[in-house]
C-alpha cells in the first residue's frame, strides 16, 4: 500500500515521499476500510508540510485534510454504511491508498456524486457555510465582503451567500478574474489596493457591510477592517501573506468593529454529530447538484507527489490540484 510521508518539515516537494506501508487490514467492529479516491492539494496541507500549522506531529507524518473514499469492507455493528457507498472522513492523514477508520468518523454522500467535487467537499465549502453562520446574523439583503475570492472558499461563499439572498464585495489580485467570478454569481468584484476602502463604499453606495472575511493577513486585514461598518464583524480564516494581522485600535475602539478568528475543526467541535451529518447532508445535496463547484486543473497519481506539489504552488494555477491514490479519476 502507498502513503504519504513527510521525512522532514520544509519545503513540499523536497520532504514529501511516496512510500510502500503495511495494509491497513480487515476492519474491527465499528470500524470500516476504504479506498481513498482522490485527495485536493489544500493551502492548508502546504503550511503543514512547512511545520507551520496548529498540528505539527512527530515525523514521518501524513498530509491531506480531506478526500472521498469508496468503502471495501465494514465490520460488525456498523449499518450506516455498506461496501460501495462512497464517503468522506472527518480525520486526517488522507494522502494514502487505504484508511480503516471508526465508521462514525465517516459520511456517506450520494450515489453518483462527482468524484472530484467530493473530494473538496469536507473543507472549503463547510467553511464557507459555518462563516456565514456563525459570527453575524444575516438578513436577505445583507453584505459580506471578502478577499482572495477566486480561491476555493471564496467560490463556496459566493454560491452560497447568493442562495441565502445576501450580496458579496469580493476582492481579488487580478483583473482577468472579475469576470469570471460575475458569471458565478458576484454582486461586486474588485481588485485589491491601498484605496480599497474607498472603491468599495462608492460599488455598494456606501452600504453597510456587516462581515468583511479575510484569508491574506498584513496590510490587507487592516483593509478589510476598514470595510466593515461600525459595530461589523472581520473574520480571519487565513494567512496567505504570512504576515501577522494589522488591525487599528480605532477600528476596534472607536467603530466597535469586532475581530474574530475561524477555524474549521473548532467550529465542527462545537456542534453535535447530528448537527455536523445535517451539515455535511445540505452541502453534499448542493454539490450533487451542480450548485457548489470548484474547477479542477490537473489530477496526479500518488507516485507523482512530487510533481503535483510543484504545480500546487505555482502563483497562478487554474483549479485545484488533486491526487488520485487508486488510479485516475
Amino acid at each position: 500500500m502507498k502513503r504519504i510521508d513527510l521525512i522532514a518539515y520544509g519545503e513540499p516537494r523536497d520532504v514529501a515521499r511516496c512510500v510502500d506501508v503495511p495494509d491497513v487490514g480487515a476492519p474491527q467492529a465499528g470500524e470500516a476500510v476504504f479506498e481513498v479516491l482522490a485527495s485536493p492539494i489544500n493551502p492548508a496541507d502546504l503550511i503543514f508540510a512547512r511545520g507551520a500549522y496548529a498540528l505539527r506531529p512527530p515525523l514521518p507524518a501524513t498530509p491531506g485534510a480531506e478526500c472521498v473514499g469508496r468503502v471495501i469492507a465494514v465490520g460488525a455493528g456498523v449499518s450506516n454504511l455498506v461496501p460501495g457507498d462512497l464517503v468522506v472522513t472527518m480525520q486526517r492523514d488522507n494522502w494514502v491508498q487505504k484508511r480503516r477508520l471508526a465508521a462514525e468518523d465517516l459520511i456517506p454522500l450520494p450515489a453518483g456524486i462527482d468524484i472530484r467535487q467530493a473530494a473538496m467537499l469536507r473543507v472549503n465549502p463547510a467553511t464557507a457555510n459555518l462563516m456565514l453562520r456563525d459570527f453575524v446574523d444575516l438578513a436577505p439583503g445583507d453584505w459580506v465582503a471578502q478577499n482572495v475570492a477566486n480561491s476555493g472558499v471564496g467560490r463556496m461563499l459566493i454560491a452560497q451567500a447568493r442562495e441565502r439572498g445576501l450580496r458579496t464585495v469580493n476582492i481579488v489580485r487580478r483583473q482577468e478574474l472579475v469576470d469570471e467570478l460575475g458569471a458565478l454569481g458576484a454582486d461586486i468584484c474588485l481588485v485589491d489596493g491601498p484605496d480599497l476602502p474607498a472603491r468599495v463604499s462608492a460599488a455598494t453606495a456606501g452600504a453597510a457591510i456587516r462581515l468583511s472575511i479575510d484569508a491574506v493577513g498584513g496590510a490587507a486585514t487592516a483593509r478589510m477592517s476598514a470595510i466593515a461598518a461600525n459595530g461589523g464583524t472581520v473574520c480571519l480564516y487565513g494567512s496567505m501573506s504570512g504576515e501577522e494581522p494589522v488591525i487599528f485600535r480605532g477600528e476596534l475602539v472607536y467603530r466597535g468593529v469586532n475581530f474574530v478568528g475561524f477555524m474549521l475543526g473548532r467550529a465542527l467541535a462545537q456542534r453535535s454529530r447530528t448537527e455536523v451529518l445535517a451539515l455535511y447532508a445540505e452541502i453534499a445535496a448542493k454539490v450533487h447538484a451542480g450548485l457548489l463547484h470548484v474547477p479542477v486543473e490537473r489530477v496526479y497519481p500518488i507516485e507523482e507527489i512530487g510533481a503535483a506539489l510543484v504545480h500546487a504552488e505555482r502563483t497562478r494555477p487554474g483549479g485545484k490540484i488533486l491526487i488520485a491514490p487508486n488510479g485516475m479519476v
